[in-house]
């Protein structure tokens, strides 16, 4: 049997989000069919109130999701992460993070080049010869760079 994964992070502002871990992963993020939301605008299934327009693209308020660029066209994409609007702001640590695996590159350029997009050094943890970066992304989510 063969699982996908689809992890959900909630956020204020999901669209800003998904293109900074677009960025950051040299993921893509999602296109969203402009047409069908004004149709579902038209069947009364949604409300102008319910878009917005992001980048000079109508999309849906409610969300922005991120995937691999070898798995945009998919229909059932194997990995994506999902940025959902939530009303209130991050106020506690993360039970769940992601580990971002730098395939060689030096964690500290690494470190100053996202924090000069925003986000936060937290603190530098090892176990054994092992050393890695936690930070927290623009929104404040947590996740380590190693």
């Amino acid at each position: 049997m063969t699982l996908n994964i689809q992890i959900a992070v909630d956020c204020i502002n999901p669209h800003s989000l998904a293109d900074w871990w677009a960025e950051t992963l040299d993921w893509a993020v999602e296109p969203q069919d402009a047409g069908f939301i004004r149709s579902m605008i038209e069947q009364g299934f949604a409300t102008e109130a319910d878009t917005r327009v992001h980048r000079g693209n109508l999309v849906w308020n409610a969300g922005a999701a991120i995937r691999p660029p070898e798995e945009l066209d998919a229909t059932s994409p194997a990995r994506r992460i999902l940025f959902q609007t939530v009303p209130e702001q991050k106020t506690a640590k993360n039970r769940v993070h992601w580990d971002v695996r730098l395939a060689g590159a030096d964690k500290d350029e690494v470190r100053t080049a996202l924090e000069a997009r925003g986000a936060t050094f937290l603190w530098t943890a090892r176990q054994g010869p092992h050393e890695w970066h936690t930070m927290a992304d623009p929104e404040g989510n947590e996740f380590c760079i190693s």
